[in-house]
C-alpha cells in the first residue's frame, strides 16, 4: 500500500507539472494562475500546494526536468554540468561541435516549452531571474572549462567566448523551427557550427580520429 500511494503522489506531482508546462506555452507564464493549473490536472489549489509551495517552485521543479532532459547532471563546483558538452569544447574540432549540435537539436522539440516558459518566468519574477540567469552561467562555465583544460585562448577570454556560443545556442533552440530564418536543421547546424568553431578552436583543434597530415618533403 505504501508504495501505492508514493506511485499515486508521483503521478499527480507529474499530472501538475504537464499540465502548468500545457497552460504556460497556451497562456504564458504570467496569465497562468494556481487555480488554472489546479483546475487543468483535474484537483483543487489545496493539492497543488500539497505539492509546491508557490508557482515559482513549481517552475523551478520544470527546471529540474529541463536540466534532466539535457543530461545536465550534479556538480559541487557550479550546481549542474554537462559534461558532453565540457568534452566537445576541449576537443574544439568542427567536427565534434557538428555532431554535438547535430545531437543537441534534435532534443529542441521537448525542451522547447520548459526554456520560453523559464525565460518568461524570469521576466515576471526576480527569484526565478535569478535561477534562470546561473543557470545560464553554468553552462558558459562549462565552455570556459572546456577551453580551460584544452589550454586554448587567453584565461580572461574565455568567459566572453563561453557567453556568446551558449547566447547563440540558447536563442537558436528557443527560437529555431524547419524552415524558419529560411534554414533548414542542416544548414542551421552547419552555420552555428561555423560560428562556434571560430569562437571555441585557436585553428589547432584536431578530431582524435581525424590523422595528422603527412610532413611534406
Amino acid at each position: 500500500m505504501a508504495g501505492l500511494r508514493e506511485a499515486q503522489k508521483r503521478m499527480t506531482r507529474q499530472l501538475l507539472l504537464d499540465s502548468a508546462l500545457g497552460l504556460f506555452r497556451a497562456k504564458g507564464y504570467a496569465a497562468t494562475t494556481v487555480d488554472d493549473i489546479a483546475a487543468a490536472a483535474g484537483t483543487t489549489r489545496v493539492t497543488f500546494y500539497a505539492y509546491f509551495p508557490s508557482r515559482s517552485d513549481l517552475m523551478r521543479a520544470l527546471i529540474g526536468e529541463l536540466n534532466e532532459k539535457l543530461e545536465r547532471v550534479d556538480s559541487p563546483a557550479r550546481r549542474s554540468t554537462a559534461r558532453r558538452l565540457v568534452e566537445v569544447v576541449q576537443d574544439g574540432s568542427r567536427e565534434a561541435i557538428t555532431e554535438w549540435l547535430y545531437d543537441i537539436s534534435g532534443r529542441w522539440d521537448s525542451v522547447r516549452p520548459h526554456l520560453v516558459a523559464a525565460f518568461e518566468a524570469a521576466a515576471v519574477d526576480p527569484d526565478l531571474r535569478g535561477l534562470v540567469n546561473a543557470w545560464l552561467d553554468e553552462a558558459v562555465s562549462d565552455v570556459e572549462e572546456g577551453l580551460h583544460r584544452a589550454g586554448r585562448f587567453a584565461p580572461d577570454s574565455r568567459h566572453l567566448r563561453g557567453v556568446l556560443v551558449i547566447a547563440q545556442l540558447d536563442h537558436v533552440a528557443r527560437n529555431w523551427t524547419p524552415g524558419r530564418w529560411k534554414a533548414d536543421r542542416e544548414a542551421m547546424i552547419d552555420i552555428l557550427a561555423e560560428s562556434w568553431t571560430g569562437l571555441l578552436s585557436d585553428g589547432t583543434a584536431q578530431s582524435p580520429t581525424q590523422a595528422p597530415a603527412p610532413d611534406q618533403p
